[in-house]
């Protein structure tokens, strides 16, 4: 039997364990493909094809058959059900979701039983610039395990712009340090370059100033390099691990 399904919610949690109480460790998003490892009552147990992460979701709904054509490429898209802009509905899309376009008409897209701008996609294949698009995540709220526009963490923060440009990333910091290759230097940072720390991570939006989810702003904030260096260091006693491409 095919095992593998769509996410049809704008977006769910990720809990390490089947109960409420338990901590978050990461959100799919409309679109995105899973496979189910284990069903009871309440819980599915599920394995997500992007990046193989683990966990286990409450309410969810999802289709077998999905063939997405367009991504979200604004910080979120606003979801009409009539190709009007008198029609919105309080559903919206994060970035980087998946939907398949079944129809057009004037500046809208048909999707399901949904109409979406043509402005806030593009198409599934199209890809720019790595972080080209990083600064629409500014002065969003830090949530652990969050990789929205209603909250999202310092790895998901990176591994959203990996999935936006069809390459692979995995969603840890720990996984990410492995993954990436260091660069030799400390001293001098450019465009694109990801610091690390011991579970924080950062990308460089030019020589002098970085943007990342960061749990003591409780936003993702633009800074100095330099002087985050600094605070990291004094707040927490972390020093920085590598610098990354």
């Amino acid at each position: 039997v095919k095992n593998s399904f769509f996410c049809k919610n704008s977006s769910v949690y990720l809990y390490e364990r089947p109960y409420h109480k338990s901590k978050i460790s990461s959100q799919i998003l409309y679109g995105e493909k899973f496979k189910i490892l284990l069903k009871n009552k309440n819980w599915l147990k599920i394995k997500t094809s992007f990046d193989n992460y683990i966990g286990y979701v409450k309410k969810i709904n999802y289709v077998n058959e999905f063939k997405p054509t367009h991504k979200i490429k604004k910080i979120f898209a606003t979801i009409y059900k009539k190709p009007n802009r008198n029609s919105k509905i309080k559903k919206k899309l994060s970035f980087c979701s998946f939907i398949d376009v079944k129809k057009k008409e004037k500046n809208f897209y048909k999707f399901d039983n949904y109409w979406i701008k043509k402005k806030d996609v593009a198409p599934i294949n199209k890809t720019e610039n790595i972080f080209s698009k990083i600064k629409i995540f500014n002065g969003v709220k830090y949530k652990w395990g969050g990789i929205s526009f209603k909250g999202i963490d310092c790895s998901a923060l990176i591994q959203i712009f990996y999935k936006y440009n069809n390459k692979f990333c995995p969603r840890d910091t720990k996984d990410q340090i492995k993954f990436f290759k260091k660069v030799r230097n400390n001293k001098f940072f450019k465009k694109n370059d990801l610091i690390f720390w011991k579970g924080h991570v950062a990308v460089c939006i030019n020589s002098k100033s970085l943007i990342h989810a960061y749990g003591p702003k409780k936003k993702v904030i633009i800074m100095n390099i330099k002087k985050t260096i600094n605070e990291i260091k004094q707040n927490a006693n972390l020093n920085v691990i590598g610098k990354m491409k």
